[in-house]
Order: structure tokens, then sequence, then C-alpha cells
């Protein structure tokens, strides 16, 4: 794991591979507050009768301030500086966890349990937005690889949990399973966040071994928001991330419907529990390896084909989903073909407008996530209005197509021509 520097300062410079391996572990104990959510609804519903709309509006909230707030946590982070930003913001994200989730156990109105929802939404948003920005800034020669390690470990860390939330929740209920896991999840950022730094001046290796464009200029949050390229991006992004998210907020539901939730497929295993690990597994694993794609063959080409298999997904679910092994199949092609946003996005980001204010940067593009938790309830209103999740899946399936278009014959020029009028350190390799 060593790396060749370009400065002599970088002798004093930490092991960024252990600072990327810190940043996945906190990731890792993040995941579930998104990705096991599903597994409360049910519950939740049974408890306290209220409707799963309402209840789903605490997922909206929580993934609305979970990537709203993220430019005022990268800038704190940017603002107090390599040694004390990503510790001081990750620790605080911590504390936040573990409070937001130990309420929403106890929570006996909607209002609380929203207000749960505001707690892990702002933790998880500071300590997303901090170890992406810490990866980006220490890998500049691998920054698809590192974003994408580091977001797998949100993608797939939930993989290791829903299996004990699942049998927490039928022993103590879930109460006892939001406090707990709460309070571990919690308590082991906030020991962990306290190794965290970025690098100094010239403690980051070169970016000369790396085959994709990137721009010379750093470009201000300001001067980001004035470039055209951003709002395709974001809009690229809203696209991706609300049809991923429709998925990961109600697949539960959907085996439901479908008849194969409880169906046994290996030994006492039921589709849905198969479902969700391999789900995980292969929303984390889309990470490291589309982004590693695309350091090698550019991030549009590798946008067109991650989103077009992910259209293709969303049309084979939906017409062959009942059957508890196709469900469990297209299922997983789903997760693996969207999840792949969070490593391409803050690399084609980074690339575009420079890593000086990195951080602060690729987290008002991580917004747009915010924006796209709002359709989550959409695609209950289509179910119930319809009476089946057919057109859930061809409205996301349309919306993944729409994506590929947009990279190839738009975001594509456009970076192309704003980085050749700022400069770039070098050529693409492909494309």
């Amino acid at each position: 794991m060593s790396d060749n520097f370009t400065s002599g300062s970088a002798a004093a410079a930490p092991n960024r591979w252990w600072q990327l391996i810190i940043g996945i572990i906190c990731m890792i104990l993040i995941a579930n507050l998104q990705y096991g959510w599903t597994l409360f609804v049910h519950p939740i519903n049974a408890a306290h009768g209220w409707a799963i709309a309402s209840i789903q509006v605490a997922f909206s909230i929580f993934v609305a301030l979970e990537t709203w707030l993220t430019p005022i946590e990268g800038w704190i982070a940017d603002k107090l500086g390599a040694t004390r930003g990503p510790r001081l913001v990750v620790a605080v994200g911590g504390i936040l966890v573990a409070a937001g989730w130990m309420l929403s156990g106890s929570a006996d109105t909607l209002g609380m349990l929203y207000f749960g929802a505001v707690l892990t939404g702002t933790g998880a948003g500071a300590v997303y937005a901090t170890c992406v920005g810490n990866a980006v800034k220490w890998f500049p020669d691998k920054r698809g690889l590192a974003v994408g390690l580091t977001a797998a470990g949100f993608g797939a860390g939930a993989a290791l949990t829903v299996v004990p939330i699942r049998h927490v929740i039928a022993a103590s209920g879930y109460g006892a399973a939001f406090f707990w896991f709460g309070l571990i999840q919690g308590g082991i950022i906030f020991v962990v966040a306290w190794a965290m730094r970025g690098p100094l001046e010239g403690q980051a290796p070169s970016a000369v071994k790396a085959k994709v464009a990137m721009s010379a200029r750093n470009y201000t949050p300001g001067e980001m928001l004035q470039t055209a390229s951003f709002w395709v991006m974001y809009v690229m992004f809203l696209l991706v991330a609300a049809s991923g998210l429709m998925a990961t907020a109600q697949v539960a539901l959907i085996a439901k419907d479908f008849g194969v939730a409880s169906t046994p497929i290996v030994a006492s295993v039921t589709a849905l529990s198969l479902a969700l690990i391999i789900d995980n597994v292969a929303n984390g694993a889309a990470r490291p390896l589309f982004g590693w794609i695309s350091d090698h063959i550019g991030r549009e080409n590798t946008m067109a084909i991650a989103f077009g298999l992910g259209g293709i997904s969303y049309w084979l679910l939906g017409a062959m989903g009942h059957a508890p092994w196709a469900f469990v199949l297209f299922a997983a092609l789903i997760f693996l073909t969207w999840g792949e946003i969070f490593s391409l996005f803050p690399s084609t980001c980074t690339d575009t407008f420079g890593t000086k204010y990195g951080t602060t940067n690729l987290s008002f593009l991580y917004t747009s996530k915010g924006v796209a938790a709002f359709l989550v309830p959409v695609a209950n209103v289509i179910k119930h209005q319809t009476g089946s999740w057919h057109m859930v899946f061809v409205v996301t399936a349309i919306m993944n197509f729409i994506v590929v278009a947009l990279a190839l014959l738009v975001l594509k020029p456009l970076r192309s021509k704003q980085m050749g009028e700022a400069g770039q350190r070098l050529a693409p390799a492909a494309g």
C-alpha cells in the first residue's frame, strides 16, 4: 500500500489507505439508517396504526436532511481544516445518529418519529459528506475506485445487520432494535472519528497516472453553481436517485404484494431476507466496480452502461418478479445498477471542479438525493391509483434511459468544452 508522492512534505503524511478504511467503517455504520428502514415500516404501522404513507414521510425527511445539509457540513469540514474538520464533523454525526434512532424507537407520535429522522438525517449526512470528501482528496490518482470503496460501505453495510435487525424486531420489538443498533453504531462512529484527517498541501499523490481528464482550475461553490455542467449532473443524479430510492424504500412492500416475501428459498431463508442481503451486497459492490471502470473508460461512458442496464432491470422486475428467484435476481440487478451514482457523480464533480472545495462542491450535488427522496411516496400513490406496481417500474425504467441520453449527448460535450476552456491536467484516455 505504499504510494509515490510528489512533495517532500508527504513524508509526514499518514497512510492514506488507513484514512480510506476509517471512512469505509463509518459509512458501514450509517448504512442501515437508510437500507434497513424498510424493516421497520410494517412494525411501526402495526404498533400505532399510522398510515404507511405517513410513516414513509420519516424516510423522506431522513434522506432530505442527510443530503440538503451536506453543503453546510462539508463547508464546516473544509473550513476547520484537514486536521480538525473531518474528525469533529464525523464525531458530532455519530452522536446525532445514536440520538435519532434511540428517539425513533420510543416515538409515540408521528412528530417524534419525524424529529428522530431529523437527527439521524443530519448525523448521517455529516458522516457521509466528510468521508466521501476525504476520499476524493486523498486519492486524485484513483478517485473513482476510492470513492466507490467509501460509498460501498454505505451501500453494502446494511447486509451485515438486516438479519440481526429482523431477529431483534421479532424477539423484542422494533423499539429495541432502534435503541441498541442506534447506540452501538453511533458510539463506534464517535470513537473512530478521532483518527480521521484530510491531506495537507503536498500530502496527496500526483494525479499524473490518472486516465481521465481533470480540471486544472479549482471552482468555488458559487462558480460551480453557475455552470451548465453542474445542473445537468444534478438532474441526472436526481432521476437515478429517485428510481433507486423507490426500490430501496419499497422492496419489502413490493415483495409482500408480489406474494414472495415469506416464501422459503434457501433452507429457511425467505425470498425477502435473501433479497435484502444480496441487494445490499450488490449495491455496495457496484460502487467500487463502476468507479474503477470509470477510471479507465471515462465517467460518462460508464454511466451509459450502468444506467442502461438499470432501466432494463426495472422492467424485468416488474414483468417477472412474482417468482421468488426472479424477484431476488432482478431486485439485485436494480441495486447493482443504481448504487454507483455515489461513486460516479462525486468523481465526475471533483474531476470537473477541482479538489480545493471538493467536500463542499460534491455536497451541493448530493442534495439532489434529498429532492429525490420526496418522490418515494409518489410510487405508493401510483401503485394505489393503478392497483399494481407495473407503472412504477415503467416510470423508473424510462428515468434511467433518459439519464443515459443525457450522459452521452449533453454532459460529455459540456464537460469537454468547459475543461478545455479552464485547462486540464491531462487528456482523457477514452472517448
